[in-house]
């Protein structure tokens, strides 16, 4: 089982910093646009977590930012994640290169036309809708989306 977090860096004009993942090789999210985070270390809270992945990632230390949710990924290729996901509208320091990919300040209304998962933007629609703490379940066959729930509930899914 793993535990990672994910944060949505929003901006005033309404972006988000995304990271476009080109970097590594042999990435699971290769190509594809996704918010900053990471894996929670031994002993370390959520909150840790996510303050820590932002700062490595951008450089960026946070100073407000909001548990929005958890996301619970099931595969049939990968182990089951967790993922703690936030947002911030607060943050200290300059941005700086990310070794994982490119950093790129991308308006909320032209994510959709970006690569992404597809559980990605369901998610992203909930932040959106600014939906309370959520508990959305995410299963994948391959990279296709064959189940969503959000609070226990069977979302309908895109053919």
């Amino acid at each position: 089982m793993i535990l990672s977090t994910l944060c949505y860096l929003e901006n005033p004009a309404g972006e988000y910093l995304m990271l476009h993942r080109v970097k590594k090789e042999h990435d699971a999210n290769r190509d594809k646009w996704i918010g900053l985070g990471g894996k929670l270390e031994e002993g370390e809270s959520p909150e840790e977590c996510v303050v820590r992945e932002i700062r490595e990632e951008t450089g960026l230390t946070l100073t407000d930012y909001r548990w929005r949710g958890l996301v619970t990924f099931v595969s049939d290729r990968w182990e089951t994640e967790y993922m703690y996901l936030y947002t911030a509208t607060g943050w200290e320091g300059t941005i700086r290169d990310c070794d994982e990919g490119e950093l790129a300040w991308i308006h909320k209304d032209a994510l959709a036309a970006l690569p992404q998962w597809a559980g990605d933007r369901i998610f992203l629609s909930l932040l959106r809708q600014d939906v309370p703490c959520f508990s959305l379940k995410l299963r994948y066959e391959g990279e296709r989306l064959a189940y969503a729930a959000l609070d226990g509930r069977p979302l309908p899914l895109d053919p």
